[in-house]
């Protein structure tokens, strides 16, 4: 066992050497043409022998980034700029304002030119169905995921698809852990949001009302709510219901989790999931008054925000940053209100290159760029995503945007933090859930019918 861990510790030595060294290339620290320290000075400077810095450094060389010349030393490769590769990266539209990544792919370029990035935009739909064919022609050699996604691959057996990467230190470890499958990290963890409360400051002290903190439930945001309203001008909350990176916090904080017995049947009956239930149906009624719920897409219930007519809104860094310089606004955050459970739902996006891409050092190149600290910093101080690496997440300094005063709330609300994957529901099966509740949700469906119509769609037959 000693023996084991002897050599996991030396493996982290050796990949924390690979890593900052291909970190220093990547961000001009080590230039093109300059010799890196001796073999001798790595060794000590990462407690390994000679030996293990040479097989160190013989992936960089691998990976074109360090050429070893006899009896001089090794030098970073000043590469010809003539000769181009095209990498294709698969990524989310809405990551060109929420993580910067434009300004990351001409950084990248910069200091890699014989490297094209070729982006290549991903269907909405998260799931492994819709991404899979581009993976198989070579379409992508890197791409973009979200958790869900990363689960919705899992659940088919398709984890294949990609490659194992090493963990980067100083990356917070419950995205490591979220994006590994069978002890494998298959997802390196880029940005993150939790799901959270955002209010209208000005609202509450022309109101009175105490501004929300983490003892908040949601009766007090109903009360409080009700006394933030006023009829013709504004409603006190308000959240695109449908969206599938909204209710579903409902059943986590119900405390259910959806298991089968041996035979494939789910029983709900009786079960802590009324609670879930109960409360979007109030949620529903509750804006029922107003015509809001005729927007249809995720970003109105921000847009309605920041035109003064709404007072709280369900939310998510990722979708504030829209309006990182509206001024009109002064907003700020808290911790989602909670319900049987303090859970609230954890939004992640990963990166992952592609087993069949003929490409995939260059691929890995991208990848350690974009989760470097000077990457990941750039992310901090030009969006309101969070940024996975946690030094660069936690940087302070003078910000070149309006940020709430809470910004960093995040950090103490981790322990709150869960996946859709936590319900043991598929995408699919989340999106028949919703669909099937609808009519309870609009009051026009007693409980009990309900609830069995979802343990008979919701059961799996179990083959023997």
């Amino acid at each position: 066992m000693e023996e084991q861990s002897g050599r996991k510790h030396f493996r982290e030595r050796m990949e924390n050497m690979v890593r900052t060294i291909r970190e220093e290339i990547a961000t001009g620290k080590l230039k093109d043409g300059q010799f890196l320290p001796s073999e001798k000075a790595y060794a000590k400077a990462y407690k390994l022998s000679n030996k293990s810095v040479r097989q160190g450094l013989d992936i960089l060389v691998s990976e074109r980034l360090v050429e070893k010349i006899p009896r001089v030393g090794n030098k970073v490769v000043r590469r010809a700029a003539n000769v181009q590769s095209t990498l294709k990266f698969g990524y989310y539209p809405s990551l060109l304002g929420q993580a910067a990544l434009e300004t990351l792919i001409e950084q990248f370029h910069n200091r890699h030119p014989d490297i094209q990035v070729q982006l290549v935009p991903l269907p909405s739909s998260h799931t492994s169905q819709a991404l899979k064919p581009l993976l198989a022609d070579g379409g992508i050699d890197l791409l973009t995921m979200s958790a869900s996604g990363f689960a919705d691959f899992a659940e088919n057996g398709d984890m294949e698809e990609f490659e194992t990467l090493e963990p980067v230190p100083h990356i917070y470890r419950f995205l490591t852990e979220a994006m590994s499958h069978n002890g494998r990290l298959k997802m390196q963890p880029f940005i993150f949001s939790p799901l959270i409360l955002c209010y209208n400051r000005s609202h509450f002290r022309k109101k009175d009302v105490p501004e929300p903190d983490s003892s908040w439930r949601w009766d007090d945001l109903f009360e409080y709510a009700a006394m933030l309203s006023e009829e013709k001008e504004r409603v006190g909350f308000y959240f695109h219901f449908p969206s599938y990176n909204r209710w579903p916090v409902f059943l986590l904080q119900s405390g259910m989790t959806f298991r089968r017995d041996e035979e494939g049947s789910m029983k709900l009956t009786g079960t802590s999931l009324l609670d879930g239930l109960r409360l979007c149906q109030r949620l529903m009624a509750s804006q029922n008054h107003f015509p809001l719920l005729l927007s249809e897409k995720e970003a109105d219930a921000e847009k309605l925000f920041f035109a003064g007519k709404v007072s709280m809104i369900m939310t998510t860094y990722f979708s504030l940053d829209a309006y990182r310089h509206h001024p009109a606004v002064k907003y700020d955050i808290a911790p989602l209100p909670y319900g049987n459970e303090n859970r609230t739902l954890l939004l992640s996006i990963g990166l992952a290159v592609s087993r069949r891409s003929e490409r995939k050092d260059s691929a890995r190149l991208l990848l350690d760029f974009l989760v470097c600290y000077r990457s990941q910093l750039t992310i901090r101080q030009n969006t309101l995503s969070i940024p996975s690496l946690k030094p660069a997440a936690e940087w302070s300094g003078a910000e070149s945007m309006y940020r709430p005063s809470r910004f960093h709330l995040y950090r103490e609300i981790i322990p709150t933090f869960a996946l859709h994957s936590s319900l043991k529901l598929s995408i699919d099966e989340l999106q028949m859930f919703q669909s099937e509740a609808r009519l309870y949700w609009s009051g026009l469906e007693a409980e009990e019918v309900l609830l069995e119509r979802l343990e008979r769609v919701l059961s799996r037959t179990v083959s023997v």
